[in-house]
């Protein structure tokens, strides 16, 4: 039996090939996402490694926990506790540490990285272990930096030129008196990282005379632990001491717990190639088991028990998978290092390290090769074992019986009817709640309707039967081909049909969620324009009396936070300017009046309902200086994700503030929004490449980008799962081709030419991908919708919003699948000859 199985094997190469490569496709996705995370996760803890070896103990503040009504605050490292440290005798040295935003333009006024990623910090001394120089000198004073060498090689900056920079206030144009080197995982991201002096760094970040953190290095021979402890005794409290090992550890578990999420993505992926792959080994195992029932038969009649044939077929998916699995992991990792390599378009530099393959991913490339195929290729085997030899020989077992499909049938329609039920159920649970059900709901209607298609199958393609005449006999052959073997159909318009559900129903959300967003910005704001920081932080109260001095500004507001504390809960309130802040917003009031001065606030309806409030409602709350006020609630209005919470006017919040910190500056111009506009106001912050300043569309594609960058990743990977359903199109095609040679030979007998045979198999192979596209199509537009009410249950302004063009597009692309994939199998059965087709068993 097993050289029986090897036999078959070669026998049959060509028509294992394509199941050979959708097993490999699927092993080389899940292999190749394997290889990427690992080596990326391994490069960027090595990386942030290095940037621990010159710290043994690193030294931090704790937070005050807050007594009474008073508001938590940290605890400084001052100077003195620098002395303190570098003074211990296990230490060698003792750094204190200022870190914080520093915004770098290029040489054409651009932000050099992403915002997050463009830092600062102190240079200790003239001599910094933690920075080594390439070349040029320590900065002293304000109007000197150092940068790194990553930056100064992306922009061409050298020593002695003048760079534009801001931290939050005004424009900065200092020398660059050095560079430096720099293990930091931002630079190796794509950021930059600029150095002042000690004093310098304090000012800027508004830490004067204090620091974020201490970093001591401990002397030859004394060890992490025990230079903690010595800390621990000569600090005083509320500092907390951690070891470098232990930093280190920190940082790579971060690391390892950020990429998770990104291979978990990219497998999820791979299991939908490998799901869709498995449809088609088993079509094709079913169809090579079936071509060769009077083998198998004769096989048993001299002896063969059903579990050796059994065997023989698991045999032979045995060796397909293996090779397979070779192929996909060879593929895999080049995909892997592919990756690495297009991460740097998308200007997320990864540190330099090498590929990683580890043992766990050759075990798992294998794993999912071998298995996969051996369990799409069990029930195939186990079918043609129950045949009875003489049955077999008759072909008596040809047709499915009445019972089976009858089970089949209902079988299907109780995991529809259940998937539906649970889906329905999910999509009136709130967010998070309903996630896992309905995916659950998902799975079971994907599955049902996949057990269903066959009797779909009949009515769906007969409803294209008058556009087929227009073809002739040709239309007409065809669309009996495509309903002869309903299971056959079925198993390769379901590998099309997944892969459209889940691209149609992202689409529908994604669409869906970009017009929320914007209705979401246009409803909400009236201002023209919304300034804020690049990074996403505080803006320096300066910006708000710059654009309010600024005659090219007709209203404006700051949304200041401010941290409070109302019944001893922490509250985060927004200060703005009560006699701007109606011209600025457009938010529906529920109860009261938008009016905000004096003790006079509004309050989004969430908060109102925590608390219990409503207009007139009284209440009391505690500044971050400890004193306390009461206030009225003026109206309560309906907040969005942009905005919500408490609003108090500035006048009232500003004598508790000692640091105003302003999140966004709202502006109106007299002429509305206008590139013109933009740019004066862009000069009038001084061209400032820490600022930003957006208008309503600005603020839409913003928030938007991440669904789109989503959407467009989601749309790359899935086109891995439609290139498997091509091949399993292609591959039911040639097979079926193979099995009627003798049926086409007698049709090119009595005068069918071959253009005939052409497209009697191509129209076969548009109406079986037409068939999948259809299903796919509106089980996506479903899926989509259930979706949504999830986020709409917690997104007011969502709504369905069904993309009509793109589910076209969608369309016409199972269309274009269909006709090329019968481009071979078309052309192979056209150029049969006729005489040794009819002679053909």
């Amino acid at each position: 039996m097993l050289r029986t199985a090897l036999r078959n094997v070669f026998a049959h190469k060509a028509r294992l090939l394509m199941t050979v490569l959708a097993v490999m496709l699927g092993v080389a996705f899940v292999s190749g996402t394997l290889v990427f995370t690992n080596t990326v996760s391994d490069a960027l803890q090595k990386s942030s490694a290095k940037g621990f070896d010159h710290v043994d103990v690193a030294v931090t503040a704790q937070w005050k926990a807050p007594e009474g009504d008073e508001v938590g605050k940290p605890h400084e490292l001052t100077s003195a506790m620098v002395e303190d440290s570098a003074e211990v005798p296990g230490a060698a040295r003792a750094i204190g540490v200022v870190t914080g935003f520093t915004a770098m333009a290029d040489k054409d006024g651009r932000l050099i990285g992403d915002g997050f990623r463009s830092q600062g910090g102190n240079y200790w001394g003239t001599d910094d272990p933690r920075y080594p120089l390439t070349e040029g000198h320590a900065p002293k004073g304000a109007d000197e930096i150092l940068i790194d060498a990553e930056t100064a090689k992306r922009t061409g900056y050298r020593v002695g030129d003048t760079v534009r920079m801001s931290v939050d206030g005004p424009v900065l144009e200092p020398v660059v008196t050095g560079v430096f080197t720099t293990d930091d995982g931002n630079v190796a991201a794509g950021g930059s990282l600029a150095l002042f002096d000690t004093a310098t760094a304090q000012k800027l970040f508004g830490k004067e005379g204090t620091f974020d953190e201490i970093a001591v290095k401990a002397k030859d021979g004394v060890s992490e632990t025990a230079l903690k402890a010595e800390l621990d005794g000569a600090l005083p409290d509320g500092t907390m001491e951690t070891t470098g090992t232990q930093l280190a550890d920190d940082q790579a578990s971060m690391i390892a717990s950020s990429m998770s999420g990104l291979k978990q993505g990219l497998l999820v992926f791979a299991g939908i190639a490998l799901f869709v792959g498995t449809f088609i080994i088993a079509n094709t195992f079913t169809m090579l088991v079936a071509q060769r029932t009077r083998e198998l038969a004769l096989m048993r009649a001299v002896g063969a028990s059903r579990r050796q044939v059994t065997r023989s077929v698991l045999i032979e998916a045995f060796v397909v998978g293996a090779v397979a699995a070779v192929v996909g992991l060879l593929t895999g990792i080049g995909i892997g290092a592919g990756l690495r390599a297009l991460m740097g378009t998308f200007e997320a530099t990864v540190p330099a390290g090498p590929l990683v393959v580890t043992p766990g991913t050759v075990a798992t490339a294998f794993a999912v090769g071998v298995l996969v195929t051996m369990l799409a290729a069990w029930l195939p085997g186990r079918r043609a074992a129950k045949i009875p030899p003489v049955a077999a020989m008759s072909s008596v077992h040809a047709r499915a019986t009445t019972k089976s499909l009858v089970l089949r049938n209902t079988l299907g329609a109780l995991l529809s009817g259940a998937g539906v039920a649970v889906v329905l159920s999910a999509s009136t649970m709130g967010g998070s709640d309903g996630q896992v059900p309905m995916a659950i709901g998902a799975v079971l209607l994907i599955i049902g309707v996949f057990v269903l298609t066959p009797l779909l199958s009949r009515p769906l393609i007969a409803a294209v039967a008058p556009v087929l005449r227009v073809f002739g006999m040709s239309g007409k052959l065809a669309r009996q081909n495509a309903v002869r073997n309903p299971r056959r159909t079925a198993a390769t318009a379901s590998a099309l049909m997944i892969g459209l559900t889940l691209i149609t129903g992202m689409t529908v959300v994604a669409g869906s969620l970009q017009n929320a967003i914007d209705r979401m910005a246009t409803s909400s704001i009236k201002a023209d324009y919304v300034v804020s920081m690049a990074n996403g932080n505080w803006l320096s109260p300066d910006v708000a009396r710059t654009l309010e001095r600024s005659d090219d500004v007709s209203a404006s507001s700051p949304l200041r936070n401010a941290p409070v504390r109302i019944d001893k809960q922490t509250e985060f309130l927004t200060g703005v300017d009560g006699s701007s802040i109606g011209e600025l917003t457009d938010f529906p009031v529920r109860d009261g009046v938008f009016e905000v001065s004096g003790t006079r606030i509004v309050v989004d309806h969430g908060t109102a309902d925590e608390y219990g409030w409503k207009a007139g409602s009284d209440f009391t709350l505690t500044y971050e200086d400890g004193e306390k006020q009461e206030l009225t609630v003026a109206g309560v209005y309906e907040g969005n994700e942009m905005f919500r919470g408490i609003m108090l006017d500035t006048a009232t919040l500003a004598p508790h503030q000692p640091d105003p910190i302003d999140m966004q500056v709202m502006v109106k111009t007299p002429g509305g929004a206008s590139d013109a506009a933009k740019d004066r106001l862009v000069e009038a912050l001084g061209t400032n490449p820490a600022v930003k300043v957006q208008d309503k569309k600005d603020i839409s594609n913003e928030l938007a980008s991440m669904f789109t960058l989503v959407l467009n990743m989601v749309y790359g990977l899935l086109a891995m799962a439609v290139l498997v359903a091509v091949l399993g199109v292609v591959n039911t095609l040639a097979m079926s081709v193979f099995e009627r040679s003798q049926e086409i030979g007698m049709l090119r007998a009595i005068g069918l030419d071959r253009k005939g045979v052409k497209r009697m198999v191509r129209l076969e192979s548009l109406v079986i991908s037409l068939f999948g596209g259809v299903l796919g199509i509106g089980l996506g537009v479903f899926f989509g919708w259930a979706a949504g009410e999830l986020v709409g249950s917690t997104m007011a302004t969502y709504e369905l919003v069904l993309p009509w063009g793109r589910m076209a597009v969608f369309l016409l692309l199972a269309g274009v699948v269909g006709v090329l994939a019968a481009l071979w199998p078309a052309r192979r059965a056209a150029r049969l000859n006729m005489l040794q087709a009819i002679k053909a068993e």
